[in-house]
This record gives C-alpha cells, sequence and structure tokens, in this order.
C-alpha cells in the first residue's frame, strides 16, 4: 500500500529511499518530480552502434516508429510528455543538422548556410559548423524513452526544466561527484541534438539554452533550458539530493531546509518570518 503521508514528508521520503543500495530508475525520476517539481520525464537516449544489439531491441516490439521524417526534438518530445518508447534509423530524422551531427549527413553547403543567420558571414558559419562534435563511429539508431521506462541502459539522459531546477541539479552533480565549477557549454543551433553528442563523447553533463525554433519544433513547452546528463550520473547526482535533503530537512538552495526548491520569498528577509505563537 502506498503510504502517501512518507511521500509528501520530504525528509522521511528521503531516509526511506536512502535505505536501497541503489535508485532504480523510477526512484529517480519520481525523487526528480517529487523533490525538485519537474514537470517532465527525463528522456533515456540509446544509441545503437552493435547490430545484434539493435536487433535484439527490436525483437521486444515495444516502441514506435514515425510515420514521417521529424526533427530529434520531436522524439524527445514525445517520450518526455507523452512517454513514447520510440526508435529512429537515419531516415526517421529529417532535421538535417541532427542528421550531421549524428554522422549521417556529410558537412555540405546547406549546413553552412543553416549557420549564416548566427555569423557575421560565410566563413564563421562554416567554422561554427565545423566546430560541433559529431559522431564518428557508424551509427545505426537511436532510441529515446521515458526513464523509468526504458529497457536498456541510457547512454545520455535529456530533460528540460526550469532555471532554479536547472541550478540545483548542476550543484548536486558538482558536490556529488567533486568536481567544480559546473561547466556550461552553449551552441549555435543543435542544441539538443548536438547536446546529447557532445554529453555522450565528453561524457560531463550540461546544462544549456534551447535553439531558436524551440516552440515551432517542438523543443520546449514553457521557455525551459536543457539538462543533459551522462547516463551513469544521474543516479549519484540525484542520491546526493536525497542526503543533503535528509541533513538540511528540504530540497531548497534559496533558504536552506526548505522544502520547494524555489522559495525565495525576497531570500533571507528576517522581516518575512513565521512563528509558533506565544503560550
Amino acid at each position: 500500500m502506498i503510504n502517501s503521508s512518507i511521500i509528501l514528508d520530504d525528509v522521511a521520503f528521503a531516509e526511506e529511499l536512502l535505505t536501497k543500495p541503489s535508485l532504480s530508475n523510477a526512484d529517480i525520476v519520481f525523487v526528480l518530480r517529487n523533490l525538485l517539481r519537474m514537470k517532465y520525464y527525463p528522456v533515456a537516449v540509446k544509441f545503437f552502434f552493435d547490430q545484434d544489439e539493435l536487433n535484439a531491441f527490436k525483437q521486444k516490439k515495444e516502441f514506435k516508429v514515425s510515420r514521417h521524417p521529424f526533427t530529434f526534438c520531436h522524439y524527445l518530445a514525445a517520450s518526455r510528455q507523452r512517454g513514447d518508447i520510440l526508435l529512429t534509423e537515419a531516415s526517421g530524422i529529417g532535421c538535417t543538422n541532427a542528421q550531421y551531427v549524428f554522422g549521417w549527413r556529410e558537412f555540405d553547403e546547406s549546413e553552412i548556410k543553416s549557420h549564416q543567420k548566427y555569423a557575421k558571414d560565410k566563413d564563421q558559419a562554416e567554422r561554427i559548423a565545423r566546430n560541433k562534435k559529431r559522431l564518428r563511429q557508424r551509427l545505426l539508431a537511436i532510441a529515446t524513452a521515458p526513464l523509468h521506462k526504458a529497457s536498456y541502459e541510457p547512454d545520455v539522459i535529456h530533460g528540460v526544466c526550469d532555471v532554479l531546477q536547472s541550478y540545483h541539479l548542476g550543484n548536486d552533480w558538482s558536490a556529488a561527484m567533486d568536481i567544480f565549477p559546473f561547466e556550461m557549454t552553449m551552441t549555435m543551433n543543435s542544441s539538443a541534438c548536438h547536446g546529447v553528442v557532445s554529453v555522450l563523447l565528453s561524457k560531463k553533463p550540461n546544462i544549456t539554452p534551447m535553439c531558436s525554433g524551440s516552440y515551432t519544433a517542438g523543443k520546449t513547452e514553457q521557455g525551459e533550458l536543457n539538462w543533459i546528463w551522462p547516463g551513469n550520473q544521474l543516479e549519484p547526482t540525484v542520491r546526493w539530493m536525497l542526503e543533503r535533503t535528509v541533513r538540511d530537512k528540504g530540497a531548497s538552495f534559496p533558504r536552506t531546509g526548505e522544502t520547494y526548491p524555489g522559495f525565495n520569498m525576497c531570500k533571507l528577509c528576517p522581516f518575512l518570518v513565521w512563528t509558533k505563537p506565544k503560550e
């Protein structure tokens, strides 16, 4: 039986989960929804480079494919909002920028042209595009799924969140991994597709803005940021979040010990204080 009183008590909830030797994907999703108030599912991204592994995934037949070529951002959006498990090969990606960073398209004049709106001139646009990281190993397919539904170990986990939620995630990663400062990078264009490729290759998380067409291309719902984590680094990040929730009695940074991560009522204004009534 689900004990709702424990779920709604952040400290008791954190203490209960910390009794487990490792957090499941479902645990991680629930912590992010419960403590950081995230709205959408984190998306587990899997890159298939091995044919036998891809065949084994296809045999389960627990996925959907696109009827038309879509942007990679659309795959992420369908998985995070509707909970779809999706698989695409090169023919299912209609975005040339994504095709380029996934290694499914060679560098050409159209890639330069798509970056010229960001650049001073054609030469700079070419350098912007060539500077992006690309998959050099032959990629066969990509799967996206809500993290808690993924039947595979994700190579990368992609999510969207607001600014303060990203601040909490970045701080918790730095503390958990003992690496600081948290370094964020932004590319001109290709925020989501290049973002997952970059994190896969660098093995370092990133928090970065969306592309310029975020609403029209299905990348965001309310102007959020991308947060992109190596698949094996989200569990220690979330575990530390639980540990400090127990230590500080809440997940909030602006006001230590508060339950709501965005609680910043004039920050630490001494006038905004509530106390128990005097006897």
